[in-house]
């Protein structure tokens, strides 16, 4: 089930990682740009140029998916079982909408990554930890200075 958070973290998100592993249990992790919420319990990520996690997803369905914004430095791991699915699979076109809209023309994809979601799992930086009163804003400037961005004051919407 995906919980409120991580449905947050998914839509605010602009990257995934998706961690897989072969059948020998050799793990990979690769970054995701084109993924959303399916329901209660799903994700699904466009396969672009994913031939690796393609094949591990085939020797061992099982994955994480972790969605983070890196200002706030919060975010979610996503555990479930992975399924591909193909243009020649019924499913592929309902499934594909909501990733066709995030991608546009200029990734084309005939397959998919659908996540049946097992769990999920919070992540947060340690600062919130190691000192409780931190707030979001608080992070977000530390993170800013960090990184060395200012906020775009001149984007609308």
């Amino acid at each position: 089930m995906l919980t409120p958070e991580a449905r947050h973290s998914i839509e605010q998100s602009v990257l995934c990682w998706l961690a897989t592993s072969n059948s020998s249990g050799q793990p990979s992790v690769s970054p995701k740009e084109i993924f959303a919420p399916h329901g209660d319990d799903a994700l699904l990520i466009a396969n672009i140029a994913s031939p690796g996690s393609m094949k591990n997803i085939r020797g061992n369905p099982r994955v994480c998916v972790s969605v983070l914004d890196i200002f706030t430095q919060r975010g979610n791991q996503i555990f479930g079982t992975a399924e591909i699915i193909t243009k020649s699979d019924s499913r592929f076109g309902g499934y594909s909408e909501p990733l066709i809209a995030l991608a546009g023309p200029d990734y084309p994809f005939s397959s998919l990554f659908h996540i049946t979601v097992n769990s999920c799992k919070e992540i947060v930086a340690p600062r919130y930890k190691l000192f409780p009163d931190t707030t979001e804003q608080e992070q977000i400037e530390s993170a800013m200075h960090t990184y060395g961005v200012r906020p775009n004051t001149t984007a609308t919407n």
